[in-house]
């Protein structure tokens, strides 16, 4: 097993929001992880923060353990799981957090699983004209991207800068249209519309390096169900970027 594959220790913490089942080491953290807020002081929200209601002995003040604003009981009632704080039950959110958590939901519940499986694809590293059949997985702890096949390399997913899926329109005009998102600048996601994903380009930087090294992933053409198998993958994957992008602002 790999230094990466190691088992991360785990331990139960109690706060005012709730328990959490977190790595003892912050470093060991998955990149998908967010960072439990801070409440807003309850001298400082004397209303709610959605409804304007006045709080009194009747009207109690709740706070969202995903956003840390104060809401009246009407305007954050939903308790709902939030696994990216790494809550053990479903927390009480206001109505706006709670929609994005149930969102986030499918993602943990469906791809998360999809990356950890892994697909195969042809691999081609930065400007070689030849490329290797390798199976591409997330790892257990959701930090490395690990490839497998005469070759073997563990990229971390915080080292990755630029993920470009490549997609093939079934629409006449509309072929050949690419998926753009990079995690360190303010790019615009852009999807086609009919599209399928037929691979995947990944910058990413090698530790002691700054330079960016590019990896191309290629799906494999020989058997049809290796190839729906890639392209849920890399669907799967477009989800995982997204929602790292997303996350920085959060």
């Amino acid at each position: 097993m790999s230094g990466s594959e190691a088992a991360d220790a785990k331990k139960l913490v109690r706060s005012a929001s709730g328990l959490r089942m977190v790595p003892e080491l912050r470093a060991a953290r998955s990149p998908f992880g967010l960072d439990e807020p801070p409440w807003v002081p309850d001298k400082e929200c004397p209303r709610c923060m959605q409804c304007d209601t006045k709080f009194d002995f009747i009207t109690r003040k709740h706070h969202c353990r995903r956003c840390g604003k104060c809401f009246c009981d009407k305007c954050c009632s939903k308790k709902v799981p939030l696994p990216r704080m790494c809550f053990v039950d479903p927390v009480r959110q206001c109505a706006e957090c709670a929609l994005i958590s149930q969102k986030e939901t499918e993602f943990y519940d469906k791809q998360l699983k999809v990356l950890m499986n892994g697909a195969s694809f042809f691999v081609t590293l930065g400007t070689s004209d030849k490329s290797e059949l390798m199976v591409c997985r997330l790892s257990n702890n959701q930090r490395y991207l690990v490839l497998d096949g005469n070759s073997h390399y563990e990229i971390e997913i915080v080292q990755i800068s630029t993920v470009q899926i490549l997609t093939e329109g079934f629409t006449p005009g509309e072929k050949d249209i690419h998926t753009y998102t990079s995690l360190l600048e303010s790019q615009h996601i852009t999807e086609g519309g009919n599209t399928r994903a037929i691979g995947m380009i990944l910058q990413y930087k090698v530790p002691g390096s700054e330079e960016l090294t590019q990896m191309k992933f290629t799906a494999s053409e020989d058997y049809t169900s290796n190839k729906k198998l890639s392209a849920s993958w890399l669907a799967a994957m477009h989800k995982a970027t997204k929602l790292l992008y997303e996350s920085r602002d959060q």
